[in-house]
């Protein structure tokens, strides 16, 4: 049987900004055999010893025998740990004991139907992510794992994202040293290494091969799976640092890094923050700002809109097909929908961000039915390559700009994935390249991967 998983993230805060509502049904209609939710410690007890498993039983009720279930536990409390918050950021527990007697309570609790348990997330993204030092980390790390694997020992415990900020940052950088920390000190305190597939696509096979020296350099490696990916994001326009930076710079001059409480955050909504202005005044220049960042910003002309669904569609195939050809089996897109239905405010850096990455939306009733383009995408995938057993690359003499992977699948025939690497904004301008594939099949390839069928 395939070991392959194409998930996708429910997002940062289900059931803490909101009612816990339906998504796993939405999600396994795309295609998705894996769901990644969060759960937050305050958000499960409240007060010492006393437990609210609404959002967990609300997500384990729609989890069906095929359905696997991923959840990334954030050490964030009101009163259990060192920043008094309910959200953000994660940091460690007074009392490392009683942080272990939440994590035993809340894994008896989902009673094995969750395969994958996460202590944290990016967290050397500080100190938003994580208020806490690396050794710190570790120490919590190895009491999440005691407790996890005390309660269900099949349970495999991913080690806390490595994010982009490591990827982009040269040897010896913080970020850089705090994960060769968790490599070193927590190797034997975790069972998967969950990497972030954010940048250029092109740029996976690199990545993956980057957390695996990681661990190689310690003298072991465990399975690497990708805990979020997405695309286009900013990363990959590298010429529009200097405005994101201003933009950046503007939003948040002078402030200190702070707690993010649900309470704290529901105050500062619509009001005329510094951030807020920032993107604001961004936005009220748009006609003078790059197309490539314009595609970003709310209210952007149509056909840039349009654009960047087809950047973001084709490289929802793209990134899954690098990362299969590199040895990961389970992947996560982020995310599947808005947290909550309503308005979402587009006046905020995460929006500039993330904002349209979104594969679903909400309709007027509530329900998550609106599909964005995207969600299309990934639905035609899993159809091509849930029962993938092997991906490997094809080469094609004369023709350097072109990938093509075989795809053997688990009871028929193999398929053939083929596209034009190249500038992903401009890229499907190009004129196609016909090329041949072993059969032998001539195919016309663009910007936009094709399935062929052997």
């Amino acid at each position: 049987m395939t070991d392959v998983r194409f998930g996708v993230v429910r997002g940062i805060g289900y059931g803490l900004f909101g009612p816990p509502g339906e998504f796993v049904p939405q999600a396994r209609a795309l295609g998705a055999s894996l769901v990644r939710s969060y759960v937050f410690w305050g958000g499960v007890e409240p007060a010492p010893g006393q437990y609210t498993w609404d959002a967990v039983d609300a997500l384990l009720s729609q989890v069906d025998g095929d359905d696997e279930v991923w959840l990334t536990v954030c050490s964030s409390s009101p009163w259990g740990t060192r920043e008094a918050t309910d959200f953000l950021p994660p940091s460690p527990p007074h009392d490392l004991s009683q942080y272990g007697s939440f994590v035993r309570a809340l894994v008896a609790r989902c009673g094995g139907r969750v395969k994958y348990w996460q202590c944290d997330n990016e967290p050397s993204n500080g100190p938003l992510l994580w208020a806490g030092s690396a050794p710190e980390y570790v120490a919590q790390l190895r009491e999440f794992f005691a407790a996890v694997k005390s309660v269900d020992p099949e349970a495999t415990v991913v080690l806390g994202g490595c994010g982009y900020d490591v990827h982009s940052s040269p040897a010896g950088s913080p970020p850089r040293q705090f994960f060769d920390h968790l490599v070193s000190a927590g190797r034997d305190h975790f069972d998967a290494f969950s990497v972030h597939l954010y940048g250029r696509p092109e740029a996976i096979p690199s990545i993956v091969d980057d957390v695996r020296s990681m661990m190689r350099a310690h003298g072991y490696e465990k399975p690497v799976v990708a805990g979020e990916y997405a695309g286009p994001v900013l990363f990959e326009f590298p010429e529009l640092d200097p405005v994101v930076q201003e933009a950046f710079a503007a939003a948040f001059a002078g402030q200190e890094a702070a707690t993010q409480s649900t309470e704290e955050l529901a105050a500062l909504a619509g009001q005329d923050t510094p951030e807020r202005r920032a993107m604001v005044s961004l936005s009220a220049r748009m006609a003078q700002l790059p197309p490539r960042l314009q595609m970003f910003l709310p209210g952007c002309p149509p056909e840039l809109a349009a654009k960047r669904d087809r950047i973001n569609a084709r490289q929802v195939v793209i990134r899954n097909v690098l990362a299969l050809a590199s040895g990961v089996r389970v992947t996560a897109y982020w995310n599947l929908a808005p947290e909550v239905p309503g308005p979402v405010d587009p006046h905020q850096m995460m929006y500039l961000m993330f904002g349209k990455l979104p594969l679903l939306d909400y309709d007027e009733s509530g329900a998550l039915t609106v599909r964005h383009p995207a969600a299309d995408a990934f639905a035609a995938m899993t159809a091509q390559l849930s029962d993938a057993v092997a991906v490997t690359k094809v080469p094609l003499a004369g023709h350097p700009t072109v990938e093509a992977y075989e795809v053997t699948r688990e009871g028929r025939g193999p398929v053939f994935i083929a596209w034009v690497s190249g500038d992903p904004f401009d890229g499907e301008d190009e004129p196609p390249v016909t090329v041949e594939l072993p059969g032998p099949v001539k195919v016309e390839v663009s910007a936009t991967p094709v399935f062929v069928d052997a």
